[in-house]
């Protein structure tokens, strides 16, 4: 999960955590959003620790070339 998907699932939980009044029978939706808002937390924690090896800011890309038109044979 990205950075912006675990905001968008952590948002939405949140809406049904806290400002969802309507009742299901069956399902508990402040329930739900509390999961959500946990699993967007551990998404969004995960994200940043492997920031860097998903490519964020201060990597740099390096770049070698080889030549081969260089003739060693006599």
């Amino acid at each position: 999960m990205g950075f912006g998907a675990s905001i968008v699932t952590m948002a939405v939980g949140a809406i049904l955590a806290f400002a969802v009044t309507a009742t299901v029978q069956g399902i508990e939706i402040a329930t739900v959003g509390w999961i959500l808002m946990i699993l967007g937390a551990f998404g969004l924690i995960l994200s940043l620790i492997f920031w860097s090896s998903w490519g964020g800011p201060g990597t740099r890309r390096v770049v070698t070339t080889r030549r081969d038109d260089i003739n060693l044979l006599p």
